[in-house]
């Protein structure tokens, strides 16, 4: 199993952070370093997205959880579960500010060999929680 992962600390409340989120993927996903975004961000919905880090390749979801403002969670991979992957969004929020916790962990019995053809997603990570936190704090 391996997993990635990144946390922050912003200046806004949940329900704002949470909006920045789903309305951002939705509208700007170029400023959370996802290429495209296809699909509505909503329970048990399908989504496709092409991130910067493979621009060639589209990853097809699902939002598996999806409960506002709290947590959300993407699932996608092979068959039979042979490789899968889970992205998690936590917020969670105290005096007025909110940490979002964003984690993916790949699985199944195939993640051995596939996870090494993966490149470090750390970048990519570090990026989308810094556009959050920018989008969140400043955008009106």
């Amino acid at each position: 199993m391996k997993k990635y992962s990144t946390s922050i600390q912003i200046s806004a409340d949940r329900e704002r952070v949470w909006s920045v989120l789903v309305d951002g993927l939705g509208s700007n996903p170029s400023a959370f370093g996802i290429e495209r975004f296809e699909g509505d961000l909503t329970p048990n919905s399908r989504i496709k997205l092409w991130s910067e880090v493979d621009q060639n390749r589209a990853f097809s979801l699902k939002v598996w959880e999806f409960n506002a403002p709290e947590k959300m969670v993407w699932k996608g991979g092979m068959p039979f579960g042979l490789f899968t992957g889970t992205r998690t969004f936590e917020l969670s929020s105290s005096n007025g500010s909110t940490t979002f916790d964003m984690a993916e962990v790949f699985g199944g019995p195939l993640s051995g060999l596939i996870v090494k053809s993966i490149p470090d997603l750390n970048p990519s990570f570090e990026k989308f929680a810094q556009a959050l936190k920018e989008k969140a704090e400043n955008d009106e």
